[in-house]
């Protein structure tokens, strides 16, 4: 932030503003407008695409903003030029704009989001996510695809993956060699679904389908899959060890709920914890090779070892999306990104007993929550990645808990699906990324 802000400023000072268009009007998209209008310089929002062009209307309104419906790419431009605002439903007329520097996909739809990731990849343009579940299902092949077309893409600053990014960098530039990475949750409960969390939705305004995924831990483990891919990390067993400990424990205390000595002798692996303060931050768990360093972390009040304890007591989310797009636009830095191959996906286990002919719902639904797994572990049991399971069709009953595989349904014809595929393809062969830290 102290480099990053400094940049902001001489773009501003300069005339030459950042140029972002956003694609999702939604809880995240909202108050990401409301920041890049009102309190970023250096930043120009140019315009706002939702599905419903009304809300994407009503989030700037709401700001004191009058926009322009776009009809065409030519008026796109032409906001562009002149620094004013519109809006649209159609997504296309941001990435295909002139003027237009990145692209924020915040709809936290996979499908949807995809298309608009492709679609900014095609006309060059930056591409910035809030959309986990997209990132830790194809993230490797749209890394891919986003190098080949020569633009950046990454998910951002602010959510947990982007934290814990942050600490992990900080944690390997003080000579420490990380062992786990993770993140904090309150709450953990795989048979939550949208009737069980529909008052908490509504009193945070949030969709129930999105709050279920945080409570039944589909999320930390598509968040925690995406940290693997970024680092080389990997998963300890299917699901993380994901240590309940007692409500407030404190973060420092962590490392005695983990098995230590498995987490010594690894390569590192990425993890979460329930229950433990502050939250929802994120943490790592570290050690370091040199006695005199260490006898200076303890005088630092990181205790004995051998496991140092680092942590972020906070996310903040859209607050932090201004950083994530300079360091992508001026420092050709993405704040998250897949270094390779996949390392850890998610994949489908069963909310309830399945009959069949069922057709699964969607993600923070009623049929299935999601847990994180190796990529060759699932390749190898041929389980089905939860992102890919809405709108399939069981083919015979299924227990309660059971982990899907692709034999166990019919998949529905879907653009992840496709992808997905295609991922496989493109990455048939190839080792799975060393971590970043064993390289370094």
């Amino acid at each position: 932030m102290i480099i990053l802000d400094k940049a902001l400023q001489r773009r501003q000072e300069e005339g030459r503003p950042i140029k972002v268009g956003i694609v999702g009007a939604g809880f995240m998209g909202r108050p990401v407008a409301r920041r890049l209008i009102n309190d970023v310089p250096g930043i120009q929002l140019v315009g706002v695409a939702n599905r419903t062009v009304e809300r994407a209307a009503e989030a700037l309104r709401e700001i004191g903003v009058d926009a322009t419906r776009a009809e065409s790419v030519e008026a796109v431009e032409a906001a562009a030029e002149q620094g004013t605002y519109v809006v649209t439903d159609d997504p296309h007329l941001l990435c295909a704009a002139d003027g237009i520097d990145i692209i924020l996909e915040v709809t936290g739809a996979v499908d949807f989001g995809a298309r608009v990731v492709l679609d900014a990849i095609e006309h060059g343009k930056h591409i910035l996510l809030m959309n986990a579940e997209l990132d830790g299902t194809v993230g490797p092949l749209l890394k891919a695809k986003a190098d080949a077309a020569g633009v950046m893409y990454g998910n951002v600053d602010g959510d947990q993956p982007g934290v814990i990014m942050n600490l992990y960098r900080f944690v390997e530039g003080l000579g420490c060699t990380t062992k786990l990475l993770g993140n904090i949750k309150g709450l953990q409960d795989p048979y939550r679904n949208p009737t069980t969390q529909q008052g908490f939705a509504e009193r945070w305004g949030q969709t129930p389908s999105m709050v279920t995924s945080f409570a039944d831990g589909t999320k930390v483990n598509f968040e925690m899959a995406i940290v693997a891919n970024n680092t080389g990390f990997t998963a300890a067993k299917r699901g993380l060890y994901q240590p309940e400990v007692p409500a407030g424990t404190p973060i420092e205390e962590i490392a005695d709920y983990f098995p230590v000595d498995k987490i010594l002798e690894s390569d590192g692996i990425v993890d979460y914890c329930v229950g433990a303060s502050p939250g929802p931050g994120v943490f790592a768990l570290a050690t370091h090779p040199d006695p005199l360093h260490q006898h200076y972390l303890n005088l630092y009040k990181l205790g004995e070892g051998p496991l140092y304890v680092f942590y972020t007591p906070y996310h903040l989310c859209h607050f932090e999306v201004p950083t994530s797009i300079v360091r992508m636009v001026d420092f050709a830095d993405a704040p998250v990104a897949p270094i390779g191959a996949p390392v850890v996906e998610v994949v489908a286990l069963a909310k309830a007993a399945l009959e069949a002919g069922t057709i699964i719902d969607g993600l923070g639904e009623y049929l299935t929550y999601g847990e994180a797994e190796n990529h060759l572990t699932a390749r190898q049991e041929n389980l089905l990645p939860i992102a890919l399971a809405e709108g399939a069709r069981v083919k015979g009953p299924l227990a309660k808990n059971a982990a899907l595989t692709l034999d166990d349904v019919e998949l529905a014809d879907r653009l992840i699906v496709d992808l997905w595929h295609e991922q496989l393809r493109h990455f048939e062969g190839q080792p799975v990324p060393e971590s970043l830290s064993a390289r370094a």
